[in-house]
């Protein structure tokens, strides 16, 4: 028997794990931030700026009410914006009466807190919350819209509360797993966002595949190496949610990051990447936090380091991936 969902955050991922929902026989209406935006899925089931040339199911429903959103189920999935977390957590917080079964798929670390994603969640929502699970993992929106086989991960310290999640969205073509290490989930999410920008940006200079491969590689090291301080179990960094997350953000065209990575390489300054992107980048606010994750838990990040210098302090590319290459011999 199917359940009613929420899904806070109508973009190009939000659509698409609502739409998995509906397909599985749930009654799911999905938070808009316009009116605009929810009369075009109610009338038209499209969601052009976001997923273009897409039909959606007839039985989604839209609304631009967070308070009727709220209202409408037990179970909230935020799917935001990193940045937008917060301040949405907060306006949804008076509108709960009973605590709420929460699942977040956003892929990022708050800017200035430095906090993963479910403990923001936490430290606003509080006693408001019935469990909390992360969904992350391989995944595209436009190639799940098209029911291409996807596998992804939940993760909760309450394994009842992942395998939960786990029952409301598999499929014949989305298949969940569960896990309960929620840092090494979530920071692998994150950190996945800032190596594919660095993809992006040698395959805009013009390497091939022996530098991805290698940038890949290395990426994984890092992320491993601070998850692993941070408390993560490192063996989850060659699952779905770090090593799969990672090779499809740095390979694919679908990759908002690596678009943004490749349009620097290309030449573009930071402001002109994001004008030409049009939406959020999440390794570009990322790469703030994981240099100061770095400091804060004494970790070498070589290549988080670099883009920080590239994006932030208009240090050129191909110098930047000179001094990469130029460190000092080391052992893997």
């Amino acid at each position: 028997m199917g359940e009613k969902v929420t899904v806070i955050g109508a973009g190009s991922w939000g659509t698409a794990l609502a739409s998995v929902l509906v397909e599985n026989g749930h009654e799911v209406l999905i938070w808009c931030r316009s009116d605009q935006q929810a009369d075009e899925i109610n009338n038209q089931q499209t969601n052009e700026k976001y997923l273009p040339n897409t039909t959606l199911p007839e039985d989604l429903t839209a609304t631009s009410n967070l308070e009727q959103a709220v209202h409408f189920s037990e179970t909230l999935l935020f799917v935001l914006p990193t940045n937008a977390v917060r301040s949405v957590a907060e306006q949804i917080k008076p509108l709960i009466s009973v605590p709420k079964f929460v699942i977040h798929a956003t892929k990022g670390i708050e800017r200035d807190s430095d906090l993963r994603i479910s403990e923001v969640l936490a430290d606003v929502l509080a006693d408001k919350l019935a469990a909390v699970v992360a969904l992350s993992g391989p995944s595209h929106a436009e190639e799940v819209m098209r029911r291409d086989i996807t596998s992804i991960t939940a993760a909760s310290d309450d394994v009842v509360a992942a395998e939960r999640v786990q029952s409301l969205f598999m499929n014949s073509y989305f298949r969940v797993y569960t896990n309960t290490d929620v840092i090494g989930v979530e920071i692998g999410a994150a950190l996945k966002n800032i190596i594919a920008i660095g993809s992006g940006i040698i395959t805009g200079l013009g390497y091939g595949d022996n530098a991805r491969a290698a940038l890949i590689t290395r990426g994984l090291a890092e992320i491993t190496r601070l998850g692993v301080k941070m408390g993560a179990d490192p063996l989850t960094f060659s699952g779905l949610s770090g090593v799969g997350d990672l090779v499809v953000t740095c390979m694919s065209p679908h990759s908002r990051n690596f678009k943004a990575g490749q349009l620097i390489g290309q030449g573009y300054t930071v402001e002109a990447m994001l004008a030409e992107v049009g939406m959020v980048v999440e390794g570009f606010y990322t790469t703030i936090g994981a240099n100061q994750l770095a400091d804060k838990y004494e970790v070498d990040l070589p290549i988080a380091r670099a883009l920080y210098r590239v994006l932030y302090e208009e240090a050129d590319p191909q110098v930047a991936i000179e001094r990469l290459m130029n460190r000092e011999g080391k052992s893997e």
